[in-house]
């Protein structure tokens, strides 16, 4: 029997490939795609080697309104479905929203919200139809959190990313789809170095908050194999995320605005 297929997008470095080493161990074929070809083909060729499994690499950039319906295209191509949906692609934007160029912010809506939206959108009624499908959004604790001064739109994007998989997850119950919204803290990936806040964010946060991608990856496999709605890996996070529960969103406004300039570029 054919093997399933996992597509997963920033496929090329941190939380990505790392997702794509995992669904390859447990026997998926798998297609990456993001933007850089050379990383793309040299991590297909490491899980080719480590795993048995066939790689599929499409270059594509997920800002283009186009993208998803091209990803699909080519995968259709090989006469290939997808069986697992992990929308990982991600970034953030430094600065304020009014000192920024609204093409920039455009972009950065059509790769957070739109291109995950639509991928989903499409790939969920054929694994609804199989009986079987698994959808991990990759989201961020900062979703669960009121938002901050500085990368405006980012906390945002990513309480959009946790509702729509709540909302998604009830809506395939029953049907073998399983969708799971995970919210990492500080995950040791290429993230910060990114977006120029490497040094700012890793001189102002302890060790012990930092979680490695492997370990990030392997707790959101594991909730979408289990149909958690939402997971929150690491004890640290964890505690995070029910403390904000508790503390009235003016508290943590506050808090925020006086700690926020330790994590967050606040600047153009």
């Amino acid at each position: 029997m054919a093997r399933r297929l996992a597509l997963i997008t920033g496929a090329s470095a941190g939380i990505g490939a790392a997702f794509a080493r995992i669904y390859a161990a447990h026997g998926y074929d798998v297609a990456l795609t993001a933007r850089r070809a050379d990383k793309l083909t040299a991590l297909a060729e490491d899980i080719s080697l480590r795993s048995g499994v066939e790689t599929l690499t499409i270059v594509a950039d997920l800002t283009e309104p186009g993208a998803a319906d091209a990803i699909l295209a080519q995968l259709a191509a090989h006469g290939r479905d997808v069986d697992a949906l992990v929308n990982n692609a991600g970034y953030g934007l430094p600065g304020v929203y009014a000192d920024s160029k609204w093409e920039a912010q455009k972009d950065f809506i059509q790769v957070m919200v739109t291109a995950p939206s639509e991928l989903a959108h499409k790939v969920v009624p054929g694994m609804i139809d199989r009986k079987f499908g698994r959808i991990v959004n990759v989201a961020s604790l900062a979703g669960l959190m009121p938002g901050a001064a500085g990368h405006t739109l980012y906390a945002a994007s990513k309480s959009y990313l946790v509702r729509f998989s709540q909302s998604l997850h009830l809506e395939t119950e029953n049907t073998g789809v399983h969708v799971t919204a995970l919210c990492p803290g500080f995950t040791y990936s290429e993230f910060h170095d990114v977006n120029g806040t490497r040094d700012l964010v890793s001189s102002s946060t302890p060790d012990w908050l930092w979680l490695g991608a492997d370990e990030v990856a392997a707790n959101g496999y594991e909730a979408a194999e289990a149909n958690r709605p939402v997971c929150v890996p690491g004890a640290p996070n964890k505690t995070i995320a029910a403390l904000v529960k508790l503390i009235p969103d003016e508290w943590m406004l506050a808090l925020l605005a006086s700690q926020g300039g330790r994590f967050r570029n606040t600047r153009a």
